[in-house]
Formats: C-alpha cells, sequence, structure tokens
C-alpha cells in the first residue's frame, strides 16, 4: 500500500528568485522527465532541442525551440538536462551564451532548495514504519537508487537487497524516482522509499534517513548527497560510471567530500579509473554485480540450428556512447555473403537521433531487425534464443546484458573500452575488438558465421566467467566482506 506524507503545494520561501530567474532548458528526453518537477512553467521561457522534429512543438505546454532561437530570449540561466554535457555547454559558448550561465542538472542544489519545493515522501510496503523506528542498528540498513528503471546499476541494487533479506537485515530500497523496479521489490517485500529531494539535497538535508546505521549510496548521481553527511552513518559508494558521466559533476565539490566511514567500491577497473582521476589517493574496491541464474527457464530457442541465420543481438539504449553506429558500419563491410547468413537484433530505447539514422540505414539492410524496447523477460528470451552477444561501445563500465549473456553460454564481442573485456580471453572465452574499428569488429563477425561451431564451446568457457565472477554466489561473498568491514 503507498503511504505519502500530506501533499503541500509548491512554494518558493524566497519570492524574488520565483519573479527573477527565468530558464531555459537544454533537452527535452529522459533527464527533462526526471528534473522538470523542479522549475515552476512561469519561470521556464522556453525548452531547447537540436531535433528539428521536435522544434516548434509544445512539451508539457512549453514551446520547443532551438538553441539558436532560445539564446535570443531574455533568459538568466540554461540548465542542461542531458549527460552529453560537454558537446552542449561547447554549443551554448559558441552561440555567445556566458559560461557562468550554463548549469547541468547536477548543479540544481545551486539554484534550488529543498525546501523551496515540499514533495510528499512516498513509502511502499514496511518503508515508512522501518524508517520512523527510531532504533539505530547495523541490521537497518538503505540502498539509495538514482531510479527505479531496469537499467544495470538499479539491478546491481535489486539483486544487493536481495541478499541482505536473505541474511535478515532491516532492508529498504530508497530513489530519487519512481519506475518498474519498484513493484518487483513489493512483491518481494522489501520496502520501498521514493523522494525527490535526494536529486538536489544533501544527506543532512534529508531527514528520514537518520535512523539508518549503513547507507549504500549507488552511482556517481549521489555525489551531492555526500557532499553533507552525517559521518556516524558508514556508507558504501558503489560506482558504475564511467568517466563520460563526471563531465556534469562539480570536480571541486566532490574533492571536498569527507570520507570518514566511507568505503568506495567500483564495478571493475572503467569506474574505479573514473573515480582515481579526480580522487587519486582513495583505496577503490572491486564490487561486481551479481546477476540471478536464469538457465532453468525453458523456452524454445530460434537461433541455434545449423539450418537457421546465425543470431547475433546488441541490447542498450541506441547512442553514440554505446557504438550501434559501429557494428552497422561493421555489417555493412561484410561479404554478402556472409551477411545473408547472420540476422542482427538492436534492442533498447530507439528514440534519439543516433537510432532515427540508424533505422534509416537498416531500412537497406534487411539482416537487422530493430525491436524498441523490451521487458526483462524479452531480453532474457532474446538472449536465450541468441548464438552471440554483441557490445560495440565506444565506451562501458560492465554491460550487465554481457553477464547475463555469458549465464546462457553466449559468448561476447565486446570493445576494449568496455569492463568486460578485462575478463575475456580472445578466442577463448569470447571476443574483444578494437575499440571504435568497423573493421575489426566486421572480421569477428564474419569469424563467428564460418566457425559455428566453435561457439558452443567458447559459450561453455564464458558460463565460467559468469560462474567465477557475476553470479549471485560471488557477488554475495564480495558484497558481505565489504558491507563487514563498513559496519565496523
Amino acid at each position: 500500500m503507498l503511504i505519502t506524507g500530506k501533499w503541500k503545494q509548491e512554494r518558493f520561501h524566497d519570492e524574488r528568485m520565483m519573479t527573477a530567474v527565468r530558464y531555459l532548458l537544454f533537452g527535452t528526453g529522459d533527464y527533462y522527465e526526471r528534473y522538470k518537477k523542479w522549475f515552476h512553467k512561469s519561470q521556464v521561457l522556453a525548452l531547447l532541442d537540436n531535433a528539428s522534429s521536435k522544434q516548434h512543438t509544445y512539451i508539457d505546454d512549453i514551446q520547443v525551440v532551438s538553441p539558436e532561437s532560445g539564446v535570443e530570449l531574455p533568459y538568466d540561466v540554461i540548465v542542461i538536462l542531458s549527460f552529453y554535457v560537454k558537446a552542449m555547454k561547447r554549443q551554448l559558448m559558441d552561440l555567445g551564451v556566458p559560461k557562468e550561465k550554463i548549469y547541468h542538472f547536477y548543479d540544481l542544489h545551486k539554484l534550488i532548495r529543498c525546501r523551496q519545493f515540499q514533495w510528499p515522501v512516498q513509502y511502499y510496503g514496511d518503508g515508512e514504519k522501518i524508517v520512523n523506528g527510531t532504533e539505530r542498528s547495523s541490521r537497518k540498513i538503505l540502498l539509495l537508487s538514482h531510479d527505479l528503471n531496469l537499467g544495470g546499476p538499479a539491478l546491481a541494487l535489486y539483486h544487493a537487497a536481495q541478499a541482505l533479506k536473505k541474511q535478515e537485515f532491516d532492508v529498504v530500497f530508497g530513489s530519487m524516482i519512481d519506475g518498474p523496479l519498484r513493484d518487483k521489490l513489493v512483491d518481494e517485500q522489501i520496502p520501498v522509499v521514493i523522494d525527490y529531494a535526494l536529486q538536489i539535497g544533501t544527506m543532512k538535508e534529508i531527514r528520514w534517513i537518520s535512523s539508518f546505521s549503513f547507507i549504500v549510496c549507488n552511482t556517481i548521481n549521489f555525489h551531492v548527497f555526500l557532499s553533507k553527511r552525517d559521518t556516524k552513518i558508514s556508507v558504501l559508494w558503489w560506482l558504475h560510471d564511467s568517466e563520460f558521466f563526471y563531465e556534469g559533476v562539480d570536480k571541486e565539490l566532490l574533492r571536498g567530500l569527507e570520507l570518514k566511514h566511507m568505503e568506495i567500491a567500483a564495478v571493475g577497473p572503467v569506474p574505479q579509473k573514473s573515480i582515481n582521476k579526480f580522487l587519486p589517493d582513495i583505496p577503490v574496491r572491486n564490487l561486481l554485480y551479481g546477476v540471478s541464474d536464469e538457465t532453468n527457464v525453458c523456452d524454445t530457442e530460434w537461433g541455434k540450428g545449423r539450418d537457421l541465420p546465425i543470431c547475433f543481438v546488441t541490447i542498450g539504449y541506441i547512442e553514440e556512447r554505446k557504438g550501434q553506429d559501429i557494428l552497422i558500419q561493421a555489417i555493412k563491410l561484410l561479404e554478402e555473403e556472409v551477411r545473408q547468413k547472420a540476422v542482427f537484433y538492436l534492442t533498447g530505447q530507439d528514440t534519439s537521433l543516433m537510432a532515427l539514422r540508424i533505422k534509416e540505414e537498416a531500412e537497406r539492410l534487411p539482416q537487422i531487425v530493430i525491436t524498441g524496447t523490451l521487458d526483462r523477460i524479452g531480453i532474457n528470451r532474446l538472449i536465450r534464443r541468441s548464438d552471440v552477444m554483441i557490445c560495440p561501445s565506444r565506451e562501458d563500465p560492465m554491460p550487465t546484458v554481457a553477464a547475463e549473456a555469458m549465464m546462457h553460454r553466449v559468448p561476447c564481442i565486446v570493445s576494449d573500452a568496455t569492463g568486460t573485456s578485462a575478463y575475456l580471453q580472445d578466442h577463448v572465452n569470447g571476443m574483444i575488438f578494437r575499440s571504435q574499428d568497423a573493421r575489426d569488429l566486421s572480421e569477428r563477425i564474419a569469424w563467428c558465421v564460418e566457425h559455428r561451431e566453435e561457439l558452443q564451446k567458447m559459450g561453455v568457457m564464458a558460463r565460467r566467467i559468469y560462474e567465477d565472477h557475476f553470479s549471485m554466489e560471488a557477488f554475495e561473498t564480495n558484497f558481505h566482506k565489504i558491507l563487514d568491514k563498513a559496519v565496523e
């Protein structure tokens, strides 16, 4: 059952701020939806977007215009609502926008105080009962996620919640925003708390967390939350982020973090190098996520028969960072005879500008099937029916789908810019190609087509990587080692 605090109308304590600050919001995608609640419509002059298809339309009754047109308006501040902050900031500055007028969504705490908005805290299950318990014990643990979507970091924390519940901890799962993962948690009787204030508030400002003895913060998104903290509460900061996600981070704020009673862990070498670039002297533990073994689920397979096309699958948000355009180029480089023996499934959110370009190219390549987004059942079904997983990313800390593929004995072709590559031996338990090298990737795809019988052996070896590094048993052992040290 949902229990909320009494709804209070949004209000500003400083009326001058309400009338004085005029915003332009740059970006109308996912992060606009996540952060739009912090802006009064009366303050937003326009939304900026580079997509011509969105320009001259209205979203939430606010006009969408090009950046070139928007900067002509009498704005005070432009807020970038995207992780592509470096390119978008450069574009604005090239249009004459002063650097000091450009903010990122990570900077909202500099513009907006939590108390200006009175959002209700939402409790599900026994969340409110545990939160309001005044006793602080080592069994009372809060897991904080940046969202409740079904992406890799949130699922990793979900598996941590399962492991803690199995050990009979009083575990609560908190999030900045709602999402489909909430139902899975509640179904497993894991209490959930949703508090929008986690997006911009600090640990000292968010009162309801004070009764917990231990908090796990997931991803770099919590660097503002951790900037002012109660050091009596032990923290594990679990980082999944590549350097790309640090572009909007205030580096001085990051370097000023109080590290007392804080353990930092990373999902492999990529996020470890990212945090150590800015905090080079802090020790960072290795904590890979765990993936539940679902190989006992039976399903009819279409891609395993020798008389059928060999089935390649790529799963992830279609964007430059994930490198699906590199895969398209690699497919084009295949000999026609080889390409006719294969089918390529591209699965993931497909409304980005790059996705639209890829769809146009795919119309000329009948071997490519773009499915759009799938739920977890659909993703697992697709992986089980596949022969090879391809992760063509320009950078990717540790793609969960690669671990899921290896769990199902499906070998992976990954770029050397993925964290997974550190666990593979080329042509033994997977394949590695040079990042952004479409020809190198194309040669490996062709090898798979011509050596189909060897893929099964490679898949068996890939399963061993899953068992040793990504199984729930391996994760729980490593997680509890870190947990025990942090609680001490």
